[in-house]
C-alpha cells in the first residue's frame, strides 16, 4: 500500500511538468504580439524616410535609434524562443523533430546549464544595445547627460557580463567533473 502511494506521488510530481505547457503557449502568444510591435516600429522607420527632389532624406540619429530598437526587439524575441524551445525540451517533453531539416543544432546540446548561459549571453547583448542607444542619445542637440543613468547602465552591463562568464565557467567545471566521473566509471568497469 505504501509503495502504491509513493508511486502515485512520484508520478504526480513527474506529471506536474505539464503545468508548464500552458505557460509556454502563453509565450507564443506574447511572441506574436511582440512581432506585431516590431513591424509597427519598422513601419515608422520606413515612414520616416522622405524622398524629395534632393534625394532620400532621413534623420540619421533617429534612424540609428530606430534600428537599435529593432535589434533590441529581435534579441528579446530570440531570448523568448530560446526559453520557449529550450525550456519545453528540457523541462516538459522531448521534441520529436529528428526529421525536421530546419531543426536548430543547439537542441542536441541543450540542458539547464547551457540554457542559462545562452540566456545570460542574450541579456548581455540586449544590455549592450541599450548602452548603444544611450550613447547615440549623447550626440542629440540639447541632450542633457544623466551621469547616474549612464553609470547604472554600464554597471548593469558589466554585471551581466560577469554573470555570463561565471555561468559559463561553472558549466565548464561541472561538465569536466561529469566527464571525469564517467571515465573513472569506465576504468572501474574495465577492471
Amino acid at each position: 500500500m505504501a509503495n502504491r502511494i509513493e508511486n502515485a506521488i512520484e508520478y504526480g510530481v513527474f506529471a506536474s511538468r505539464w503545468l508548464l505547457a500552458p505557460l509556454y503557449l502563453g509565450l507564443i502568444v506574447g511572441q506574436i504580439c511582440f512581432s506585431i510591435t516590431f513591424f509597427e516600429g519598422l513601419w515608422h522607420l520606413v515612414h520616416g524616410i522622405s524622398i524629395g527632389t534632393g534625394g532620400v532624406r532621413f534623420d540619421e540619429r533617429a534612424a540609428i535609434t530606430a534600428v537599435l530598437t529593432l535589434l533590441d526587439m529581435i534579441m528579446v524575441a530570440n531570448l523568448v524562443i530560446m526559453v520557449l524551445i529550450g525550456g519545453y525540451a528540457t523541462f516538459v517533453s522531448k521534441l520529436d523533430l529528428d526529421a525536421e531539416k530546419d531543426r536548430p543544432d543547439w537542441l542536441d546540446h541543450i540542458d539547464p546549464g547551457t540554457l542559462k548561459t545562452k540566456l545570460a549571453g542574450a541579456l548581455v547583448s540586449i544590455s549592450g544595445i541599450h548602452l548603444l542607444q544611450t550613447f547615440n542619445d549623447l550626440t542629440k542637440p540639447g541632450y542633457t547627460m544623466d551621469n547616474a543613468k549612464i553609470a547604472w547602465q554600464v554597471g548593469i552591463h558589466v554585471a551581466f557580463i560577469a554573470t555570463t562568464l561565471l555561468l559559463a565557467w561553472s558549466d565548464l567545471v561541472f561538465e569536466r567533473k561529469l566527464k571525469m566521473a564517467h571515465e573513472n566509471e569506465k576504468d572501474r568497469n574495465a577492471l
